[in-house]
């Protein structure tokens, strides 16, 4: 071990992510492979740890890619993960890739956000959804929290806004509760803050019985209209295993099944 003569640097960002993750420095010793003794050095700097240390601990704390690089600045080492713009040439097979998977899920809507929710690539049943609204929320960047709902973006058409709402809420939560994004937290307060759509009140308020009965579904629907029909879609979201790439880190494909079988008539209709 070398002894460090310094308050600042990895120890107290080490200790901020443990804190953040409830762990004791023993529960981390277990998982790490290390000792109560050795995490309680390094937090408060009487050990440096070594670059291997600090990439296994920041793996055991879930500590996003993006903020793996900040702690082995702090350490004294070169950041390990790159992060690339999308359009970058070391990505071109990511893109295509990406771009062929859109594609093949149509008529289904899916598109890509990155870490705060800017739409990088979507299809066109997303295309489809997006139908009519106001140009000042399809102007780029595009943002898929605000686009959903905004006032005059997707909300007033959301018959279920109060349970997705919730959803949508509930999973910025956990993000900014596993990674310490200025620009999310923002974007939470942001769209927390809107004000709900006349008509998406109480659902006990409503005139439509329908919205009255238990969901028949495996997992909460979005149910939006389209074109005078209510469409039921579930939502699936992937991330990449293992990246080592701070932009493809942050990337998520969101792909949207249909839920009910008038939904997939509908959509397979419009292919012919």
């Amino acid at each position: 071990m070398t002894t460090v003569a310094t308050d600042t640097g990895v120890g107290p960002l080490l200790r901020g992510w443990r804190e953040r993750r409830r762990l004791s420095q023993l529960e981390l010793a277990l998982r790490a492979d290390s000792s109560a003794r050795h995490i309680s050095f390094v937090e408060t700097g009487r050990s440096r740890p070594s670059e291997e240390m600090v990439l296994r601990l920041a793996e055991h704390l879930e500590v996003p890619v993006r903020d793996r690089n900040a702690l082995l600045l702090a350490a004294g080492y070169a950041p390990r993960f790159t992060e690339s713009t999308l359009d970058a040439p070391l990505l071109e097979t990511l893109r295509e890739g990406i771009g062929q998977l859109l594609q093949g899920y149509e008529p289904y809507p899916a598109l890509v956000v990155d870490g705060s929710y800017t739409v990088v690539a979507a299809n066109q049943g997303i295309g489809m959804l997006l139908e009519g609204l106001p140009e000042h929320l399809l102007t780029p960047p595009l943002n898929a929290m605000r686009i959903t709902l905004h006032p005059e973006g997707l909300a007033p058409r959301i018959r279920n806004l109060r349970e997705w709402r919730g959803h949508l809420l509930a999973q910025m939560e956990r993000q900014i509760g596993l990674a310490r994004s200025e620009s999310l937290r923002a974007l939470y307060e942001e769209v927390a803050a809107y004000p709900l759509p006349e008509g998406s009140g109480d659902p006990a308020d409503r005139a439509d019985g329908e919205d009255l009965e238990p969901y028949p579904y495996f997992a909460l629907p979005l149910r939006i209209e389209h074109d005078g029909r209510v469409l039921s879609f579930v939502s699936s979201i992937s991330t990449f295993n293992t990246p080592l790439d701070v932009t493809v880190a942050e990337l998520a494909i969101e792909t949207f099944l249909p839920a009910d079988p008038e939904t997939v008539a509908y959509l397979q209709s419009l292919k012919k």
